[in-house]
């Protein structure tokens, strides 16, 4: 498994490109090796670990679902990359500005949370692991927008409740320490 799992994190590295980290200069394939550690924790499904190392791919990339499948298939035969490939759309973020430029980031952010609530448990728990990872950078690296995105992980968190229950415990945690954090630095400030 680990051989393929390296075959899938290449292909993302590959697809990525020269993106980096928005806040580190480390490549920004390190964020999902991350979240599919965190994942390796309470499944070692391997369509999950693969959606986890792929998670950002259609989002992020000119990558297609039809690439991610092609490159798969041999790889995890037809049944498996089918489950992947309908994780990775599953955590792809379809309200998005360049496709609805007149509602705000709350608003969007409200309709993806109510699109969310459907995703299967297996793509909330990648979810989970993509918020704690996320939070833990931002919350390190940029003060301004961390209360932002903390409240909206909080609100994910509070609607999402269909994947593993222990990293989900975890990720409230870290958003809530999060916060917790940032209002002590304020009143010290």
């Amino acid at each position: 498994m680990e051989k393929t799992l390296e075959k899938i994190r290449d292909y993302a590295d590959k697809a990525h490109g020269d993106q980096l980290r928005k806040y580190t200069p480390e490549r920004y394939i390190v964020h999902p090796v991350r979240v599919m550690r965190l994942c390796q924790t309470v499944d070692n499904d391997l369509p999950v670990l693969a959606c986890a190392l792929l998670h950002d791919v259609l989002e992020d990339t000119p990558t297609t679902e039809k690439g991610i499948y092609d490159f798969l298939k041999p790889l995890l035969g037809d049944v498996a990359t089918q489950k992947t490939v309908k994780l990775v759309i599953e955590l792809t973020d379809v309200y998005v500005k360049s496709k609805y430029p007149r509602l705000n980031r709350r608003e969007r952010k409200a309709k993806e949370i109510q699109r969310m609530k459907s995703i299967s448990p297996e793509a909330q728990t990648v979810k989970y692991a993509d918020i704690i990872d996320n939070c833990l950078e931002i919350v390190t690296h940029d003060d301004s927008f961390a209360p932002v995105f903390l409240k909206e992980c909080r609100q994910i968190l509070l609607e999402l409740e269909k994947g593993d229950g222990s990293l989900r415990s975890a990720a409230i945690k870290i958003v809530e320490s999060g916060l917790k954090k940032l209002k002590n630095k304020s009143s010290t400030n």
